[in-house]
């Protein structure tokens, strides 16, 4: 379901949504402590996780919307705000809100986040870099842009569906911020709209993009397989088939990124740990969450990347079949020898080949530190 126009969104909606989402807030508290009461020796706590988890969201989004009313209202005119300060205070939102969203998870659902990274990763720190990350399970968005800012002090610019504007919060922020919302049927406009955000990066940005266009399930994969042997695309449906951890990669979005922008660097991002939690019932029998969502990266600099639009294309889906070898090698480690098992190589910068540090913490992507 299409959201409403901004003007009903700004003028209706937000200003009736932080009542509302407090209210809702409030009623989850007395459903955590009702749960408590009830089964207080329940080793799981499932109910009480969840909805404590849901309370705090909906007082996060509520305190998003004054914040941005109570920024607009210091700053009401356009013509005579300081822009680079505009957009600092508002990425500050941003950044505070998934911090805490984070933590939460992490105290309350046993939320983890590891990450394994190339050695040669500063090589392209204080650079503008297009991120290409798989998509997969429940909040793995908000974390890869919480890492995005908060680790690797980046600025990103988020590619993300339209539906998501129905959040309040998240709505008015992002609307401040350089985003891109996708609707279904506009390609041509949503390619123009990232090939004019990719021209205007600064060393410190960077666009993440999920190229699978959704969030991976088996459902949405068979789909897809489904939806390529109807086009009558049958190599493209065995080639879907043989990378079963990942939905096909759609190259739209790449491609106006690379175009607008030729020194581009771009990052890949592998990620496991959550892809089956797919449904309600998946992830009320998974919480407390005992695996980390492992986060595993590598990078192409922009002169090693192939130049015309057909070879990028084929690019893109090795590195897709890449991370679904990598997602099948978890899976095994995890079967067979635990999350100690020794992992297979990831690509090389100017290859397909980087071997990729497996103990370090992120600071590769990092710009450089903030002054003072």
């Amino acid at each position: 379901m299409r959201p409403p126009p901004a003007l009903v969104r700004r003028a209706v909606i937000d200003p009736i949504w932080p009542p509302i989402a407090t209210a809702l807030a409030l009623c989850f508290l007395l459903v955590a402590v009702a749960a408590a009461l009830v089964a207080p020796l329940t080793r799981r706590r499932r109910l009480v996780r969840l909805a404590l988890l849901g309370a705090l969201y909906l007082a996060m989004d509520a305190a998003l919307v004054v914040c941005c009313a109570a920024l607009w209202l210091r700053h009401p005119r356009a013509s005579r705000r300081d822009e680079a300060r505009w957009s600092r205070c508002h990425e500050d939102l941003l950044r505070r809100a998934l911090a805490v969203l984070l933590a939460a998870s992490r105290r309350l659902l046993g939320f983890r986040v590891e990450v394994q990274e190339p050695p040669d990763r500063d090589q392209i720190s204080g650079r503008p870099l297009l991120v290409l990350a798989r998509h997969g399970g429940p909040g793995d968005s908000f974390a890869l842009v919480e890492m995005l800012i908060s680790r690797y002090r980046r600025r990103p610019t988020v590619v993300l569906t339209e539906r998501l504007r129905w959040d309040p919060g998240m709505d008015v922020l992002l609307s401040r911020l350089p985003s891109c919302f996708v609707r279904r049927g506009h390609r041509d406009a949503i390619a123009a709209r990232l090939t004019q955000l990719a021209s205007e990066m600064d060393r410190d940005d960077a666009i993440l993009l999920f190229p699978e266009g959704g969030n991976w399930t088996p459902g949405r994969h068979r789909r897809a397989i489904a939806r390529l042997t109807r086009a009558g695309r049958p190599h493209a449906a065995a080639d879907a088939a043989s990378n079963p951890n990942v939905l096909p990669p759609h190259p739209t979005g790449v491609l106006a990124c690379l175009a607008g922008r030729g020194d581009l660097n771009v990052a890949v991002v592998a990620h496991t740990g959550l892809e089956d939690l797919v449904g309600p019932v998946s992830i009320w029998r998974a919480v407390p969450v005992s695996q980390p969502m492992m986060v595993r990266w590598w990078y192409e600099p922009a002169a090693a990347l192939p130049r015309s639009a057909s070879r990028r294309r084929d690019w893109l889906r090795l590195q897709w079949a890449i991370v679904d070898s990598w997602i099948d090698a978890r899976k095994a480690a995890r079967i067979s020898q635990g999350s100690s098992a020794r992992l297979p190589a990831a690509p090389a910068a100017g290859e397909h080949a980087v071997q990729l540090s497996a103990d370090s913490l992120p600071d590769a992507l990092a710009g450089p530190a903030p002054e003072g």
